[in-house]
């Protein structure tokens, strides 16, 4: 009888998979032994795997020109890194080594742009894409970078009033964009998204303040769906009539050269996962080539800016099982030696799943188990998994601890919970290290982080 939990994901997915593999009943996470990281740095445990950040960006980078090249397309490709995925030095530097651009959505983002220029990581050639609704601060700092050189940092004016405002600080020309404000699905609380400018403003916009203004160049029409690229009707309408409009613009408007696709390519979620990358990348160059060729526009240069796409599968977190509950005749918890609410905030607030595997006892027998966080809060648990309504692990055995990951955690999770801050139930954060390659392909590890202490949480509560 099967009844072992590699007998379990053997059967249930095909596995093993490019990241995952058992060698002696213990899992290996990018050819890392992760039995190997725990033993060095114990748990609970956050690891960031720098290479995959490199490997995911000219993955895109190759479906985007290929894709380019197979239908003549005549526009060139610019791959963006959004920085609120996650802000962390470590993840900037290696996205920067691929030869990217950088997007932003607040004020501090500009002071981060100017340390990795005075570290020398980016220079003032590199297009700095400015979105979000502007607060006053958030303007001078974007103006500031305008006025001091920053020929290709472009703000993306997200509302009307933005254009009066920028005009108030802006001492040279610069270039600009617009945003469309998509129309959301039909299931969504609301039609319209918050950001952005309706459709049938653009125009007139751009005739009454932006045509004749010589602090402007308009240069990029920006849109974003929020539920990602993924190949349905909702995604190709919404495609289809920003690009009409991006038409529509080019005609009085012969500065604009770029279209900005926003992000959205998905991350595995899942050992089901299955989403096809090459095909998504071919049709939308596809679709933006055919709608322009008809329109007699030029094939405008396309901007992506992926965030998740580009750091979330660098991420794991690692837990230790403190102890068992049977709670009644269903319900068996494994106690975790940390928190769900603190460390991956969104499996509370969205219910998010990521792919959750147990580390070692691959060839113990498994029984369906949740697992709950140490806080108070009855909202600390994980449950489910993104392909079943269930979790099974390996059974707790009296002479070996079980450990358990949770892998593709890179993006949000560490500003969402607010790194280096309080935590709900005081909770500290785990350790965080970094696992990179040398240049003879041997990974190497780093401490970032250690966990958090009792005092500097005492004196942020003004102890």
């Amino acid at each position: 009888m099967k009844n072992k939990y590699v007998d379990l994901i053997e059967q249930t997915f095909d596995f093993p998979q490019p990241e995952f593999e058992v060698i002696d009943n213990e899992l290996y996470f990018n050819n890392i032994p992760l039995m190997d990281i725990i033993k060095q740095y114990k748990t609970p445990l956050k690891i960031s795997y720098l290479p995959k950040i490199s490997q995911n960006i000219q993955k895109a980078k190759r479906l985007f020109n290929v894709a380019m090249a197979k239908v003549d397309y005549r526009g060139d490709y610019n791959y963006c890194y959004c920085t609120k995925s996650s802000h962390f030095a470590f993840v900037l530097e290696e996205a920067l080594k691929n030869d990217i651009h950088l997007e932003t959505s607040s004020a501090f983002d500009i002071n981060l742009i100017e340390e990795l220029y005075s570290q020398g990581l980016i220079n003032k050639d590199k297009w700095i894409i400015c979105n979000g609704f502007k607060k006053k601060q958030y303007i001078d700092n974007i103006a500031g970078l305008i006025n001091n050189g920053w020929g290709n940092t472009i703000p993306i004016f997200d509302n009307m009033p933005e254009v009066d405002l920028f005009s108030e600080v802006l001492e040279k020309p610069c270039r600009i964009g617009i945003r469309i404000a998509a129309e959301e699905q039909p299931k969504f609380e609301f039609y319209t998204s918050r950001l952005g400018i309706r459709y049938i403003d653009i125009i007139p916009f751009y005739e009454e303040k932006i045509k004749n203004n010589p602090l402007y160049e308009m240069k990029m029409l920006h849109f974003f769906i929020n539920t990602g690229i993924h190949d349905d009707a909702y995604y190709w309408n919404e495609l289809s009539k920003c690009v009409q409009v991006y038409c529509d613009l080019k005609k009085i408007c012969p500065a604009l050269d770029s279209l900005n696709i926003g992000g959205g390519f998905p991350i595995k979620n899942s050992l089901h996962f299955t989403y096809d990358y090459e095909y998504m990348a071919e049709e939308i160059i596809a679709q933006i080539k055919m709608i322009c060729t008809q329109r007699d526009v030029p094939d405008p240069n396309i901007f992506t800016e992926f965030g998740s796409f580009t750091v979330g599968e660098s991420g794991a977190v690692i837990y230790s099982i403190l102890g068992e509950k049977q709670q009644n005749d269903r319900e068996r918890w494994y106690m975790i030696d940390s928190s769900f609410m603190t460390n991956l905030p969104d499996t509370w607030a969205i219910k998010q799943r990521f792919i959750q595997l147990a580390i070692n006892n691959w060839d113990k027998e498994y029984q369906r188990v949740m697992l709950g966080g140490l806080t108070c809060d009855s909202g600390d648990y994980y449950n489910s998994e993104a392909h079943a309504n269930a979790i099974f692990l390996p059974k707790l055995q009296a002479d070996e601890p079980l450990y358990v990951g949770f892998f593709h955690t890179g993006a949000y999770q560490e500003s969402i919970a607010g790194f280096g801050g309080i935590q709900h139930c005081l909770q500290p954060a785990p350790k965080h290290i970094i696992i990179d390659k040398d240049e003879n392909g041997d990974y190497f590890t780093r401490l970032f982080s250690k966990e958090q202490g009792y005092r500097p949480m005492l004196r942020i509560l003004g102890y």
